[in-house]
């Protein structure tokens, strides 16, 4: 291999690892997926009548720069202890790959970005999502060390991207797209505390309080996941009865938030790692199973 091969090799090199930790930066499987669902609840509003690829491309790529600047900010504050736990140690601001003022000249250029693309749809679309990147890094993000609260208080920017959806293909925050933040909000609080649950160990010597008991892995916590869990069937007839969707989905959603429900009790009756993680994963398939059903069955 010739000088100048080594030196394009190594630049490719580079450019791939740079790359990867972008990826990680933004935690980009997250940041899909809570996109995923600000999309969904775009094409849901009713003045969405035709499917406009362009919108929806400019949208997709509005929102994952917001939220990846609302997770760059996170792990520029939290790299220390993201250093400590096993599942975050390989983060590259907690590693020492990528420097804290990379990480947020990187958040400061993709939030204002974002939003400012957010703002082509309306000023209501980049209002909220602003204000979804602002509760998210500088709220949550310190309040986790302080209660278990915090998780309450994450969950408003967790469901926010559904107004946000809604806002822009609605110009208004009408009542479809508050009950798709109520979807999305009690989803939550399943899916994190499994999440928690799993991570106890990890989150207790970070010194994050994510369970509601103070004592971690209690019946107590076990029971708060069924509760929410049940929260979910009252919200899920919802979509049928303000006619956002059709019989069909009601029933999907009803099947999908029933399992849920059995997820959580298993959880509760087994009070195992293993349970947590069917909880887990589970809550993984909910969402878009409910999402995808509500936009396939859309009525108005």
């Amino acid at each position: 291999m010739t000088q100048q091969e080594t030196v394009k090799h190594s630049q490719s090199f580079f450019i791939a690892e740079k790359l990867r930790d972008y990826k990680l930066l933004i935690k980009f499987n997250l940041s899909f997926m809570v996109v995923f669902s600000a999309v969904i609840a775009y094409l849901l509003a009713p003045k969405v009548v035709v499917f406009d690829l362009k919108a929806i491309l400019l949208f997709f790529v509005g929102g994952m720069l917001v939220t990846g600047a609302a997770n760059a900010i996170n792990q520029a504050t939290e790299k220390d202890t993201d250093a400590m736990m096993k599942r975050t140690a390989n983060r590259p601001v907690a590693s020492g790959r990528m420097s804290e003022t990379e990480a947020w000249t990187f958040a400061g250029i993709a939030g204002i970005a974002g939003v400012l693309i957010l703002w082509q749809f309306n000023f209501l679309t980049a209002a909220l999502s602003a204000f979804s990147l602002f509760l998210y890094a500088f709220v949550y993000t310190p309040l986790k060390k302080i209660s278990s609260v915090a998780v309450l208080v994450g969950a408003i920017p967790g469901a926010l991207p559904c107004l946000i959806g809604w806002a822009a293909g609605n110009d208004a925050l009408t009542a479809g797209g508050w009950i798709l933040f109520g979807i999305q909000f009690f989803w939550q609080f399943p899916h994190f505390w499994a999440i928690a649950w799993i991570s106890h160990k990890d989150y207790s010597q970070a010194g994050f309080k994510l369970l509601p008991s103070s004592e971690g892995q209690t019946k107590y916590s076990a029971i708060q996941a069924v509760i929410y869990s049940l929260l979910l069937l009252p919200v899920g007839v919802l979509p049928y009865f303000f006619n956002m969707s059709g019989m069909i989905s009601l029933v999907i959603v009803a099947i999908a938030n029933f399992f849920m429900i059995m997820q959580c009790v298993r959880l509760y009756r087994e009070m195992t790692v293993k349970a947590a993680r069917r909880v887990m994963f589970s809550s993984y398939i909910y969402l878009p199973v409910v999402l995808l059903a509500l936009l396939a069955d859309k009525t108005s």
